[in-house]
């Protein structure tokens, strides 16, 4: 699948992995884990980017706990609709982007943000647009936070293999994050593996 191909697609996404798929699901176990390492690590009153936000289920459960300087990237513009019908408070004092990662990390400042977490979002990211993992690292000031699928479930390993699909539609990229953030000059400071999701905790030295 071609870059412009995968992005489209996640743009155009409805049913399975749409934002009211993912909104009606609501906050997940990931999100208690996600809740947990900001209580431990972040400032309430840091400023955090989601990239990947969908329809906000995450940024309204760090919102409901307290966490109030919230911006979100997704591609989907419907995302942000839905959000403001699931999650009005948090469409009402966040932040949001609608465009694709590669476009709109770039045009933020270096530092700007304390902290930017990815669910499910850079695991998607083509091979030819990894250059904008050096881009996160750019634009944050403390911690980058990786929730991405690394074949904890059963249907779901690598197998050997770099890429699989989802339901035969959409491709996802199989990366050891440990290596990939950490060649790039960050330290992991945790490690804590779900039923699905891989949390990983990395520190700007």
């Amino acid at each position: 699948m071609e870059p412009d191909d995968n992005r489209r697609g996640w743009a155009e996404r409805s049913g399975d992995f749409s934002p009211e798929y993912y909104a009606r699901i609501g906050p997940n176990e990931v999100s208690e884990t996600l809740l947990a390492v900001f209580e431990h690590y972040v400032d309430d009153d840091a400023d955090v980017l989601e990239v990947g936000c969908s329809s906000g289920r995450h940024l309204a459960h760090l919102r409901d706990n307290g966490y109030e300087n919230l911006t979100g990237i997704d591609i989907n513009d419907e995302s942000f609709d839905v959000m403001a019908e699931y999650f009005p408070e948090l469409a009402e004092t966040g932040t949001f982007y609608t465009g694709a990662v590669e476009d709109v990390v770039p045009e933020f400042d270096d530092d700007e943000f304390d902290v930017i977490y990815s669910v499910e979002t850079l695991q998607h990211v083509h091979p030819e647009d990894e250059w904008v993992f050096e881009e996160l690292i750019r634009v944050t000031s403390d911690l980058l936070i990786t929730a991405e699928n690394e074949g904890n479930s059963p249907h779901r390993g690598r197998e050997g293999a770099e890429v699989s699909y989802v339901n035969d539609e959409f491709p996802l990229y199989h990366r050891n994050w440990k290596r990939v953030f950490s060649e790039l000059g960050l330290a992991q400071l945790l490690s804590e593996p779900g039923k699905r999701d891989t949390v990983r905790v990395f520190r700007v030295l």
